[in-house]
């Protein structure tokens, strides 16, 4: 479903998402792959393992360390692809039209100051370059 208008905020090109089965099971296992990480992960904290209860020797301490450091790296990247997966099969592509504006349109405060102003008028000039300034200039 595509609009042929060009205004500001209609709809140029709509493409509904495909919610195939199999991206919904691969949610779901690995949404019971992030819970089980989630809770060793937790685990792992409550019990000390990065703390070095009950371990006299650095390098088990530094081996617990980059083990609960590498649980929560996969944490992540299980949460990106579910988040990737949810996106690419659940949401709909739509593009909007936009209103395309110059980097410098910004700066100035009504349409037709676009080209600039005259010199001849300086009082009118001088209030022009305080509201750039300014944006809050009150006469």
């Amino acid at each position: 479903m595509a609009s042929e208008g060009s205004t500001y905020g209609d709809i140029h090109r709509y493409e509904p998402p495909r919610e195939s089965t199999a991206a919904a099971m691969g949610i779901v296992l690995l949404t019971v792959i992030q819970v089980a990480l989630v809770g060793l992960f937790t685990y792992g904290m409550l019990t000390g393992w990065a703390s070095g209860i009950g371990t006299t020797l650095t390098v088990r301490l530094i081996e617990a360390n980059m083990f609960l450091g590498g649980v929560l790296t996969v944490i992540f990247l299980d949460l990106a692809f579910i988040m990737l997966l949810y996106r690419k099969e659940f949401l709909p592509d739509v593009m909007i039209v936009k209103k395309r504006r110059r980097k410098w349109e910004d700066l100035y405060i009504r349409q037709e100051d676009v080209d600039g102003a005259s010199l001849a008028d300086e009082e009118q000039l001088v209030d022009t370059i305080k509201r750039a300034v300014y944006p809050y200039y009150k006469k």
